[in-house]
């Protein structure tokens, strides 16, 4: 259980410095700590996220959904062409239930009113306010990409989610772009999760490991607006197993088509838009094999369904119980992300590229 936090100190200011915020920081932590010995300074990791300011409450809402691997300090810049001069908020937030004598990590936060203006120069703003020792992890869900690359000489790891390109090649461009020059967290791959696990965990077993030479035919179906998440399972897949890619072609019927080339065989590869999804990824996932083994996953309440066929015609079908985070969850796992490194992500992005 993740425990509840009040507001133990705020200071506010307009036409400031990020000297004096810091400042403000070094205080409202001083403060804070003369009322209990047992509140102790988060460390972790830095989180600065550049939003639109009319957008600011659905990204709050967001964050506040992260639980426990909120960030030890988040910046957040509210961008909005009112704003003219520096003004800040900076609050420090305390665990409410914490018992006697128990540490209670202190976490810190300030949301920074900037210009369009501000925004070229926004690592000379940020940088006396990150925490030194810990990464700092930079989210630009509503673009500003002028920020963001402001900020990539300050930032350890960039949190992006793909699928807000609306072309998946330019999707594919910008990060490979981002991935040359930083660590990036994808939260469009990070969707695909449940997906790979299931897979590969179906071909775990030592006897059907042969079988995954073997697939003649993968079907993805996605969110509309998610074609890159499909693009990145393909391209795990094609990394894992050394397939040979090229462009995909849209048929008719909109779908995204094509063949992946193995030593054995060729696949064929089927990415289509399932207009019914309300939620962003993965729709469904079906492989099968020319020695007869047929795989469905499907999007359901509570998980997963799954649907299994072997070479013999008998038939399974279950749930996978909690397979999915949720969106809520996706945010969360991405912070967490940012202290880990994921080598399967660089593979997956660059065979991706080839079918684009």
């Amino acid at each position: 259980m993740v425990p509840a936090a009040k507001t133990d100190a705020v200071w506010r200011a307009e036409d400031t410095t990020p000297t004096a915020i810091e400042a403000a920081l070094r205080a409202l932590m001083t403060e804070s700590r003369s009322r209990s010995q047992s509140y102790v300074p988060a460390r972790s990791l830095n989180l600065v996220c550049i939003v639109d300011e009319d957008y600011s409450g659905e990204v709050a809402n967001r964050l506040r959904g992260v639980g426990r691997f909120a960030a030890s300090r988040t910046v957040v810049c509210a961008v909005s062409p009112r704003h003219r001069t520096l003004d800040a908020v900076a609050t420090i937030a305390v665990p409410t239930d914490t018992e006697e004598g128990v540490h209670a990590p202190m976490r810190e936060t300030v949301v920074l009113d900037v210009g369009p203006q501000h925004l070229r120069q926004l690592a000379t703003i940020i940088d006396p306010l990150v925490i030194t020792d810990v990464p700092t992890v930079v989210w630009s869900p509503h673009g500003h990409s002028d920020a963001l690359d402001a900020l990539l000489g300050l930032a350890q790891v960039v949190l992006v989610d793909s699928v807000d390109e609306p072309e998946p090649a330019d999707a594919v461009a910008r990060l490979r772009e981002l991935m040359d020059r930083t660590y990036v967290v994808d939260l469009a791959w990070l969707r695909t999760t449940p997906w790979r696990e299931r897979i590969a965990a179906t071909f775990d077993p030592e006897k059907l490991r042969p079988d995954l030479r073997l697939i003649s035919n993968l079907v993805v179906r996605h969110h509309p607006d998610s074609a890159i998440a499909g693009l990145l399972f393909v391209g795990w897949l094609a990394s894992r197993l050394d397939w040979e890619l090229g462009p995909l072609r849209v048929d008719g019927a909109g779908a995204r088509t094509g063949r992946a080339h193995t030593r054995r065989q060729d696949v064929q590869l089927r990415l289509q838009a399932d207009r019914t999804m309300t939620v962003r990824g993965l729709a469904g996932v079906e492989i099968e094999t020319a020695s007869g083994r047929w795989l469905r996953l499907d999007r359901g309440a509570g998980g997963l369904r799954a649907r299994y066929r072997g070479p013999r015609q008998n038939d399974r079908e279950w749930t996978i119980m909690g397979a999915s985070r949720g969106e809520p969850g996706i945010l969360g796992e991405g912070i967490r992300q940012a202290l880990l490194r994921d080598a399967t992500y660089r593979p997956a992005l660059l065979r991706a590229s080839e079918l684009v």
